[in-house]
């Protein structure tokens, strides 16, 4: 039995590192790609390493193509509606999940369907609701149509915290005099933290990677966000290989230090030991 023990842990292992292998190659190959020269990236031989390591690609991205402009932009709007989207998403999840109230299932079906609505049935709609009060070619359009994708994201997320935090809880405090807010404020969000830093985490990269809407609403340079700026390398049938892979290996920092800086408030139990 032993030695079938060890075999079946030496197999899942092997498989875990096969899968691993397939997951990071794309990332590996990007890295790898933006430090080469642009005669070894179309060599029709590839090489897993540079032949000789080259920071043009970078320097051409950071001084050249208004990159970083393209990342403040990303990143305001990423994280002023992520903040927006959860404070209003914590408040709508808490309610279908603790309250009682005539129409709480439809709602909640509703949140999903809107969710779940194809984005490419909206834009049309939603870029003539910006441009009707001027906001269209702006980041601040953007601002007002990203909640349309994050907020049903990040309520039906919430919901399913919530539920899972145990009523005895609540009714505690509110038995200890806690106001019903002050409950929700002191116990109910403390206690679904790691949920709600997750969903904050995924509300912030489903803004940062979205490139239909700001396609639509944004065509000034000054306010092009990070998916733009990197579609723009694409000219023609011409592809800017090198600046691609490095725009594309620095876009993805911002969410992996995100995931590293919050993964300790992502993990469950904080439950454990909630009533006293």
């Amino acid at each position: 039995m032993e030695h079938k023990s060890i075999a079946n842990r030496i197999v899942v292992y092997a498989t875990l590192a096969v899968m691993l292998v397939f997951a990071l190659f794309p990332l590996y190959w990007m890295f790898n790609t933006s430090f080469k020269s642009n005669g070894e990236i179309y060599r029709m031989t590839p090489t897993f390493w540079p032949d000789r390591f080259t920071w043009s690609a970078y320097e051409k991205l950071l001084t050249e193509n208004g990159f970083l402009l393209n990342v403040k932009n990303s990143l305001v709007v990423s994280v002023l509606v992520a903040l927006g989207s959860i404070a209003v998403s914590m408040l709508a999840a808490y309610a279908i999940a603790k309250l009682r109230f005539r129409g709480r299932s439809v709602i909640s079906r509703g949140i999903l369907y809107a969710y779940l609505m194809p984005r490419a049935v909206l834009f049309i709609p939603l870029y003539m609701l910006v441009s009707s009060i001027g906001l269209n070619n702006s980041i601040y359009g953007l601002m007002l149509i990203y909640p349309t994708i994050t907020i049903p994201y990040a309520t039906w997320m919430l919901i399913s915290y919530f539920k899972s935090i145990p009523v005895e809880i609540e009714e505690a405090a509110m038995i200890d005099g806690c106001s019903r807010a002050r409950a929700m404020r002191s116990v109910i969000f403390p206690l679904a933290a790691p949920g709600i830093a997750a969903t904050f985490i995924f509300s912030f990269t489903l803004c940062w990677s979205e490139y239909l809407y700001a396609l639509v609403v944004v065509t000034k340079g000054s306010d092009k966000t990070l998916t733009l700026g990197l579609s723009d390398m694409i000219v023609g049938d011409v592809f800017a290989w090198g600046p691609l892979m490095g725009g594309s290996i620095l876009a993805s920092i911002p969410v992996v230090v995100m995931y590293l800086f919050t993964s300790k408030y992502m993990v469950s139990g904080m439950t454990v030991g909630g009533v006293k």
